[in-house]
């Protein structure tokens, strides 16, 4: 047995609080319908976690799909009342589904629909916490799924804004934000991909399944093959020049890959990796891998080397993971060369003195991008002053603010605090 094999089963059997997240590729037949072999091998999987001692949560997609296929309609419709009309009638088949599956193993379960605002606003976004703690305390399952009746934000294009950037967009952002906030062990998705490849196993041949990734910094991402928005398919996967060369020496297969055709998903392989990474910065393992394989649940946690286990890699406190992925952002504060080298280097403030450019509105307290000067994003922070207040304050030392603002708050347009890193320089 290899090193990482140990220090797999080892992640895997001290893992307390799972989070597993089933996908509509996996959960729904290619011509419509439940994958009812699949769904119950699923639910026995999750049932067997739960009898070894685990604390289960399961994040679901598949209510849209159960509800175009209950209405009869030919394909996924476009039209948002429409796709709204279809979450309407298939959450409440799907969730009929999953209730009758574990009751007949004795595990009862409790839904849980979670919006924008959920995460959006603190305060809902920590008595969530609570809610699911008191469920899980009295062992029931929760069962988790975006309230797309009443939420548009996975379901819609968001182009009106181009500073917006929404919290969760999938339910694979879903399942690293709930994994994040229950201090969950790991977080299994599941998926018709087998895990992360060097390269498209569809278009190259020497494609070999990376099993382990420590540190998700290392990863390169191929923007030009890993869009977001694409399908559950295997779009080409970015890793580091050393995961390539130790997935090449272990010599893993790419056969097993599966080139799914366009299916109901929404979410591809770039949703994943930005899950494992919201879910491994909050200190909780991940691991992507192959649904469509049989028993998939059980054979992962049984030892069984399936999919990509990524390593946990705890950078940033509750707070900082709240501003860094919970909230929603609809503006942007640009900085120059040397305000992004303090923010970076020297864990500095942000001053009005290094801000260049301010996009969108925005009132204090609200939790902003903040852009180099290409544009790119390296951090978010909770604003001391609105939108309005940071023009004036553009370009101004610290003893100008009074000259400015009439209602001065802090010195800093963003305390140290309250200022979450998303990459390194």
């Amino acid at each position: 047995m290899t090193s990482e094999s140990t220090e797999r089963q080892k992640v895997l059997k001290d893992s307390k609080r799972v989070v597993v997240k089933l996908g509509t590729a996996v959960l729904m037949r290619d011509e419509g319908g439940v994958a009812l072999s699949r769904f119950y091998s699923f639910v026995e999987g999750i049932a067997d976690l739960i009898k070894d001692g685990k604390e289960v949560l399961l994040v679901t997609s598949g209510a849209i799909g159960l509800g175009v296929k209950r209405l009869n309609l030919e394909k996924r419709p476009k039209e948002l009342p429409l796709k709204q009309a279809c979450a309407a009638v298939g959450q409440g088949l799907l969730m009929s589904m999953y209730a009758d599956a574990f009751e007949k193993l004795g595990i009862t379960t409790a839904q849980v629909l979670l919006t924008e605002d959920d995460f959006n606003n603190r305060k809902r976004y920590l008595n969530l916490r609570s809610t699911i703690a008191e469920l899980i305390s009295l062992k029931v399952l929760p069962i988790i799924n975006e309230n797309d009746t009443v939420s548009t934000v996975e379901l819609e294009a968001i182009a009106a804004n181009q500073q917006r950037k929404v919290n969760f967009g999938d339910n694979d952002k879903l399942s690293a934000l709930v994994a994040s906030k229950m201090d969950a062990d790991i977080l299994m998705i599941l998926t018709d991909v087998e895990g992360l490849y060097t390269a498209d196993p569809k278009t190259n041949a020497d494609a070999v399944l990376v099993p382990l990734v420590r540190d998700m910094s290392d990863l390169i991402a191929d923007e030009s093959q890993a869009k977001d928005g694409e399908v559950d398919g295997n779009d080409d996967s970015a890793v580091s020049t050393a995961d390539k060369n130790e997935a090449k020496k272990r010599s893993f297969p790419s056969s097993n890959a599966k080139t799914a055709a366009a299916t109901a998903g929404r979410g591809g392989i770039k949703t994943k990796l930005e899950a494992a990474r919201v879910a491994t910065q909050a200190g909780c393992a991940c691991i992507i891998a192959g649904g469509k394989q049989q028993n998939a649940i059980s054979r992962v946690f049984g030892g069984e080397e399936l999919g990509t286990l990524f390593l946990p890699n705890r950078t940033m406190g509750g707070k900082l993971r709240w501003i860094a992925y919970a909230t929603t952002v609809n503006a942007s504060i640009g900085v120059n060369d040397g305000a992004m080298d303090a923010l970076l280097k020297r864990k500095a403030s942000l001053l009005g003195a290094g801000v260049t450019d301010v996009n969108g509105v925005f009132k204090r307290g609200d939790v902003v991008s903040i852009v180099d000067p290409s544009g790119r994003e390296f951090a978010r922070g909770i604003v001391n002053y609105n939108s309005d207040e940071t023009r004036l304050l553009s370009g101004k030392k610290s003893d100008e603010i009074d000259l400015v603002v009439a209602n001065r708050n802090y010195d800093a347009i963003v305390t140290r605090d309250n200022l979450a890193i998303l990459a390194k320089e």
